[in-house]
């Protein structure tokens, strides 16, 4: 199976904005910056994640963006049903029914084995997907964190972090 690089970008803005101050938002354009990836893009995965009720949008000219839940209450299952949408990424066409030579009716009457082992393992994936929480990777990363992935991520907010007035938006 294969994601989008939306869902990783997706993951690394919601794992950083975990770490804004209580009343701070970032704009698309700073979250692009940090990681080095096109704005537009990102954007559109913001949006997605605002949608889904992962992220608030503060708009205007000071504004931006911030968790809508706490960190422990975002999973990344959460994050790629928002991305990557909720279809399971394998989809049975029932090619058995295609060709020159196609089965019988009286083979389709259970689900196709492949299309039933094939959505036993998504169902997996995303059950280990839903067990990992944003707090979760935050917590990993700080206690990998010699200071110095700390001190980056200081470094930036101090810079771009917006200060608002309230903390809900749409």
């Amino acid at each position: 199976m294969k994601l989008s690089e939306g869902v990783e970008q997706a993951i690394h803005c919601i794992t950083f904005l975990s770490g804004l101050s209580e009343q701070g938002v970032l704009s698309a354009a700073a979250l692009a910056e940090l990681h080095g990836v096109s704005a537009s893009y990102l954007l559109k995965h913001l949006q997605a994640l605002s949608g889904a009720g992962l992220l608030l949008t503060v708009p205007g000219p000071k504004g931006g963006y911030r968790l809508a839940k706490a960190p422990h209450e975002i999973s990344l299952l959460d994050i790629v049903l928002a991305v990557e949408g909720p279809a399971p990424a394998f989809r049975c066409a029932e090619i058995r029914r295609r060709g020159p030579n196609p089965l019988p009716a009286r083979y389709f009457t259970r689900p196709c084995q492949i299309n039933a082992a094939m959505l036993k393992a998504e169902k997996a994936y995303r059950a280990e997907l839903a067990k990992v929480t944003i707090a979760d990777l935050a917590a990993e990363v700080a206690a990998d964190d010699d200071g110095s992935i700390a001190a980056r991520g200081c470094a930036f907010l101090e810079r771009n972090e917006r200060k608002t007035g309230n903390r809900a938006a749409s």
